[in-house]
């Protein structure tokens, strides 16, 4: 029996756009893909979401590998990507939902530290039963692992855990560790379907 709705937070309860910072703050195509290659795409992106480097060290890293008249539009990508972290319309309905029958609900997310700054205007942390945070623990989905720690750590049985998340790699990650999943497509009402 499903108890627990552990859901991602990019793509599923904010929206993750890369393209709406590159468009603020860039002024030519050309810009905007070599900041979304390096910043974006780059491994520092990784390393961040995985805890090994701050927020605030990404602009020195990246910067290396960008072109000097790029630096400013860089640095503002860097410093202020998070402007594109806004709450997908009926995400806060559905956590509420979620609660109102009864499902503990947490959230599992591959972030960086900034989490912290931008995640609460959404819902307070303490709206969720818990709230796990890749950069925290040193790890990222896909790999199995960071599920089974998020179980010990809430003290929660892999079989009655329902995860979901927009990539397929993630769900995988989670099978793996014994979770029945959903990939979400854009349709909360779908996800509250498949509990039912």
């Amino acid at each position: 029996m499903i108890k627990n709705v552990v859901l991602d937070m990019g793509n599923v309860l904010l929206d993750f756009r890369p393209e709406f910072v590159l468009d603020q703050f860039c002024s030519s195509e050309e810009e905007k893909a070599v900041i979304r290659k390096e910043l974006f795409d780059g491994p520092e992106w990784q390393m961040g979401d995985r805890g090994d480097i701050k927020d605030k060290e990404r602009y020195d890293l990246v910067k290396q590998r960008v072109p000097g008249r790029y630096h400013k539009a860089l640095k503002d990508c860097a410093d202020k990507w998070d402007i594109c972290m806004d709450p997908i319309k009926g995400a806060k309905e559905f956590c509420e939902t979620l609660k109102a029958k009864g499902y503990k609900v947490y959230v599992l997310s591959n972030a960086s530290d900034l989490f912290y700054k931008y995640f609460p205007k959404f819902l307070p942390l303490d709206f969720f039963d818990g709230v796990f945070v890749s950069a925290d623990y040193r790890m990222l989905k896909p790999d199995v692992e960071i599920f089974k720690v998020f179980l010990e750590k809430y003290g929660l049985k892999a079989e009655e855990c329902f995860f979901v998340d927009d990539r397929e790699d993630n769900i995988s990650g989670a099978k793996m560790a014994g979770m029945s999943t959903f990939r979400f497509m854009g349709d909360y009402d779908a996800v509250i379907r498949q509990l039912v």
